[in-house]
């Protein structure tokens, strides 16, 4: 494990390109931004890279901004003091996340690191704080990104209560693969491949690595998917949309691939 990276230090930093412009663009939550608002985040945020395993942040850190991940993965979670993790989440590109702090002033409520070598678009929280103090209308942007993160909370704890395990999975999968902030209906998938061990799948649905590895067989088997090492891919959205119990029309699915 490598040493914390201090996001804040301007040797983690790079120059905003009109690549990550671009990239930023990918997110529905951003490109739902009001203009001046998307304008002023690229003005004062930065690229941060991580290497893989190295901190970004840990429980009851300060609040340290906003961040999206441009390229990579980042894992979110926590460890038990006997070193049991719990994992919440892989947050894939171009998901955003670190919001919750930023309304409630209050420490980090989980640990994030970098599953592999990752890069990140960092608003940090004072420039936050003085764009919401100059327009405050941009609270209510900055809101929706926050109950979108509810909305999937509530989501998982019913699922977890009363779905069958193998629908729990597809469902998992049709959400990473839409991406966390793409869940409405008539909303394409922008990758097909999604890059999660099945061991993390497993600790995210509270299943046994078994019972994960049987079900995906079984979606390979059905058509639905193609397993290959450390990755998923979605050979049929539809399929897996069926499996997931998801009304078929209300997934567009990508004919070009990987975002």
């Amino acid at each position: 494990m490598s040493l914390p990276t201090d996001s804040n230090d301007p040797s983690n930093a790079c120059t905003p390109t009109p690549a990550l412009a671009t990239a930023l663009a990918r997110s529905l939550w951003f490109r739902s931004a009001p203009q001046a608002l998307q304008s002023a985040l690229i003005t004062a945020g930065r690229e941060v890279r991580l290497l893989a395993g190295e901190r970004l942040f840990m429980r009851g850190d300060a609040d340290s901004g906003l961040y999206c991940v441009i390229d990579g993965l980042v894992r979110i979670g926590a460890a038990s003091f006997a070193g049991k993790e719990a994992l919440l989440a892989v947050i894939e590109p171009v998901n955003w996340f670190g919001e919750i702090a930023l309304f409630d002033d209050r420490a980090r409520t989980h640990d994030a690191y970098a599953e592999r070598d990752s890069t990140l678009f960092h608003v940090p929280r004072a420039t936050l704080l003085a764009l919401l103090e100059a327009t405050p209308a941009w609270w209510h942007t900055f809101g929706l990104l926050l109950t979108q993160k509810l909305r999937l909370a509530f989501e998982v704890i019913e699922e977890a209560a009363l779905l069958p395990a193998a629908q729990r999975v597809a469902r998992r999968l049709m959400l990473m693969a839409g991406g966390f902030e793409n869940t409405q209906a008539g909303t394409t998938l922008p990758t097909r491949i999604i890059k999660v061990p099945q061991e993390d799948l497993a600790m995210m649905l509270a299943l046994s690595r078994q019972t994960i590895n049987q079900i995906l067989r079984q979606f390979e088997m059905q058509g639905a998917l193609k397993l290959r090492y450390a990755e998923i891919e979605i050979v049929d959205a539809e399929k897996l949309a069926a499996l997931a119990d998801v009304t078929a029309s209300d997934v567009a699915p990508s004919k070009k691939g990987r975002a």
